[in-house]
């Protein structure tokens, strides 16, 4: 298992919101050489860079014995078996609706550059619906390389972003309570 924190971003905004992230929450808890360690709460927020409608997003941390690419890989695959289409049409899979959305958002202290990947996640720094639900989970977690806190960053995005609307629900088992989710 890796020694640094590994955390994954989770968004949905097509079909049935909370039921995607309850099965993609499953199968992180299931996924080879892993292991779901923390699960913030269900956060729902306002589109950014899109036209379509609500999102539901969330963070999980994990630890793993996966490579940071084979993890990618295996969060790629998470959300093919979820009918996530990855489409190179512009507003479907990549940028517009989705059933799911895992991003691989850091992975320890490990930094990647390549044209194809990037680690840390290269927008997470400027994502309320990212920086709130990791703060929620380790708000003294240093960002590398700037090594700003995640408690700093979402407090700075609130402040200065606040056309990113976001609103915590609870977490998943206080909404399976409630009669906003149906299993």
């Amino acid at each position: 298992m890796t020694s640094g924190a590994v955390y994954i971003g989770l968004g949905s905004n097509l079909g049935d919101r909370f039921v995607a992230l309850e099965t993609a929450f499953q199968s992180l808890k299931v996924m080879e050489d892993s292991q779901l360690t923390a699960v913030s709460g269900i956060y729902e927020t306002s589109p950014v860079g899109v036209n379509s409608g609500l999102f539901l997003n969330a963070v999980a941390g994990i630890a793993t014995g996966l490579s940071p690419r084979r993890l990618l890989a295996r969060l790629l695959s998470l959300e093919n078996d979820m009918g996530r289409a990855r489409g190179k049409v512009r507003g479907i899979g990549s940028k517009g609706a989705r059933v799911i959305d895992l991003d691989l958002l850091l992975y320890g202290d490990t930094e990647i550059h390549d044209r194809d990947f990037q680690l840390p996640h290269p927008r997470m720094l400027h994502r309320r619906f990212v920086m709130e639900p990791l703060a929620e989970l380790a708000p003294d977690l240093k960002i590398p390389p700037s090594g700003i806190s995640a408690r700093t960053a979402a407090a700075r995005l609130a402040k200065y972003s606040p056309e990113q609307e976001i609103r915590r629900l609870g977490t998943l088992e206080e909404i399976k309570e409630s009669s906003r989710f149906e299993v």
